[in-house]
């Protein structure tokens, strides 16, 4: 076993692999292209470089914290296992119809998302349960063994198992699985009574399609994951973090992947909360912009908000219900496909469109030198000359300039008779808009004004974009943290270990059983314990319940936090009592003459984790009046708003004075990552390396 004061967060994105090695209080890290054909040698590389850099041996690391967007991945790009889905005769095409609703109300041509399982792949059994997991029809054995022979005909690897009304009561999918378990042995198995125990089938279905689909795939990852590990000499704990912003299991992991789907980006949203709190800010959107893709948060009162469900791969415009819907506590958060790898070109229309596919790091940017012949948003960036060629990554990548020259005027700039420099400024103001419109449309849909929002800038495209998504936000204040670059890593050492499970049972406050209440709260704290408990905590958790209710007749609910403990028929005036008043806050009014009804109930458990050193914020009124730094250098980078290449200041983080503040068009690189500051704009670096970007004006 290693050091327990060495403590390595590791995050495989799309296009680079960040590693965080926490020794002694001090934080070291790496950078490395992510290897697609065995990722597991890009984190056993990434963990070499920080442990060199710390000067310990790898054999040192008492604990590594990994996330990854691999599961994720998966499912965008279609890669995933064979899989066939077992469901309730008459409900097969569930998941294809959907829930009818229409994200885009007058668009005649609507393409509804692909379905995960195609319909031949989709297999029905006889039996039925009804909405309080009564039988109704008793499971026909012999359609099972039916679909075990297309199964075992089929080729497949993987099989979803969802029936109806099992949230109540999975024995008839635990019959089904263990039928397919005895018959077919080496076939992956996921039901949905485990995976998703929640109300509305479509959203259950397809999550249980979902851990199906990645599940032979995950599974082994990670088996290859902890041999390379050991070959190097790291024997210690291995967690995962899971997307509701807590540690995992690797076993827990490898039985339900589809918790991983946004284990990288929650690492962001903690890293994003821990700086939040470090600087008291009650309201922050988080910014995290890497090589494959963007994602958008909202933090408030320094915790992210959170959901029961989420989208994957929304594919029109970002709508809500343009996805995959995935019922699973998660940390909301709204991710497109906008990173540094991903890949721009004119349409029929000419326009300019980027992404969301992506050159990833196979072969990556032009720039790279590593066979890409397409522009992407990095190239765009080295064009307008926001980054040097020479100094990219802490020197470890030479950028190829003729390179990007030749891609962006090949497929951007001779199709709309431009410069390479319109074209690469054309790219990165596509790039900037999408993104700020993400971050508009997110913020109406949870009803925020991002104006008077802070922003949080990380990963290691955001800091060069993130001042101008600030002035098309009307954002005035940025803060870009040390170790911006490889924030989701870092984020992974300051998550605690928690879980959430989740119950549905609609009933009313006229019907409420509270004996059944507390069967259900039994289920769920044994679960949570044992989650626990396998990952190796052994110590206290704070918990924290919650029911989901709504007025009856209504089709969606809010949360209420509850206390935890027993219930009693006498509990009904204070769950209504708690209601109303949350109604009243969201809504501005109660409604009266309404019976009130919860649909679902949550148990999370979470371990306390040490809470970050305060820092008090030097901004424009308290900044210094000391010598301004000397620049390290100056050279043309094109600014967007004001449309013209300007001379512009570089300087790198270390040679900033705290409390002295610096007005642009400025440059602050770092190994990881650069920080561009608009002329409009100007940088305080704070006591603990931070960089505060504020609106001069």
């Amino acid at each position: 076993m290693g050091n327990q004061r060495v403590r390595a967060g590791v995050d495989i994105g799309g296009t680079f692999t960040d590693v965080a090695l926490e020794f002694d209080g001090r934080i070291h890290t790496a950078k490395i292209l992510t290897d697609y054909q065995k990722p597991e040698r890009a984190i056993v590389r990434g963990l070499q470089a920080a442990a060199e850099e710390a000067r310990i041996s790898v054999k040192e690391i008492g604990t590594v914290i990994h996330g990854t967007t691999l599961a994720t991945n998966s499912l965008i790009e279609r890669r995933g296992a064979r899989t066939a889905f077992i469901t309730s005769e008459g409900f097969r095409d569930v998941i294809e119809m959907r829930t009818e609703g229409r994200f885009e109300q007058y668009d005649l041509g609507i393409t509804l998302p692909t379905p995960l399982i195609a319909r031949d792949s989709r297999l029905t059994v006889g039996g039925r349960l009804n909405a309080q997991g009564d039988e109704l029809v008793p499971l026909d054995i012999a359609g099972v063994h039916r679909a075990i022979e297309l199964l075992r005909h089929g080729g497949y690897e993987s099989v979803a198992i969802g029936l109806m009304h099992s949230y109540r009561n999975g024995r008839h999918e635990r019959e089904v699985r263990d039928l397919i378990a005895r018959a077919l042995p080496d076939i992956s198995i996921s039901i949905s009574c485990e995976v998703s125990p929640q109300i509305r089938e479509f959203e259950r279905f397809n999550t249980v399609c979902a851990n199906a689909y990645v599940k032979p795939l995950i599974s082994s990852y990670l088996n290859r994951l902890t041999g390379a590990l050991e070959a190097e000499g790291i024997v210690c704990p291995l967690y995962l973090i899971h997307s509701g912003g807590g540690l995992m299991s690797l076993a827990s992991a490898a039985r339900f992947p589809v918790r991983l789907l946004e284990s990288g980006p929650a690492g962001g949203a903690i890293f994003a909360s821990d700086i939040a709190a470090r600087f008291g800010l009650p309201e922050v959107v988080s910014f995290d912009m890497g090589g494959t893709t963007a994602k958008i948060c909202l933090i408030e009162d320094q915790a992210p908000k959170t959901s029961r469900v989420f989208e994957v791969a929304r594919t029109y415009r970002f709508k809500k219900g343009s996805g995959m819907p995935i019922s699973i506590p998660v940390i909301e958060m709204i991710e497109i496909g906008a990173g540094g790898g991903s890949i721009a070109h004119v349409d029929d229309m000419k326009q300019v469109r980027v992404g969301p596919e992506s050159a990833s790091s196979e072969p990556g940017p032009a720039c790279y030198g590593r066979g890409g012949k397409r522009p992407t948003v990095t190239d765009a960036d080295l064009a307008l000359g926001k980054l040097d060629p020479n100094n990219f990554a802490g020197g470890s990548i030479q950028l190829d300039t003729a390179a990007t020259r030749s891609a962006m005027n090949e497929h951007v700039a001779t199709p709309l008779a431009a410069s390479v420099l319109a074209a690469a400024h054309a790219i990165a103001e596509v790039v900037d808009e999408n993104m700020a419109n993400a971050a508009r449309m997110h913020a109406v849909e949870n009803g925020r004004d991002l104006e008077r929002y802070t922003m949080i800038a990380y990963g290691g495209a955001a800091p060069l974009h993130a001042v101008r998504l600030c002035e098309k936000l009307g954002i005035k204040r940025l803060l870009v943290p040390s170790g911006a670059g490889v924030g989701s890593a870092i984020g992974f050492l300051r998550a605690p270990f928690s879980y959430e499970s989740l119950r549905s049972a609609v009933m009313s406050l006229a019907d409420f059983d509270a004996s059944l209440v507390n069967q259900l709260l039994d289920d769920m704290e044994t679960e949570v314990s044992g989650f626990l408990r396998d990952a190796g905590h052994q110590g206290e958790a704070r918990r924290e319940l919650k029911a989901y209710m709504r007025y009856a007749g209504q089709g969606w609910e809010i949360p209420i936090a509850v206390e935890v403990g027993r219930f009693e028929p006498g509990s009904i005036a204070r769950l209504r009592e708690s209601f109303v008043k949350s109604y009243t806050a969201l809504f501005g009014h109660a409604v009266e003459g309404l019976d009130l009804e919860i649909v679902s109930w949550s148990l999370s458990l979470r371990t306390e984790v040490t809470s970050p050193q305060p820092v008090q914020a030097i901004d424009g009124d308290r900044c210094g009046n000391g010598a301004p730094p000397v620049a390290a250098a100056h050279r043309e980078v094109f600014d967007a708003k004001t449309g013209k290449p300007l001379r512009c200041a570089i300087f790198t983080r270390d040679k900033l004075s705290p409390g002295i503040g610096v007005d642009g068009p400025l440059i602050v690189v770092e190994r990881e990552t650069s920080t561009y500051v608009s002329p409009a704009y100007r940088v305080i670096r704070q006591q603990d390396e931070t960089l505060l970007v504020e609106r001069r004006n």
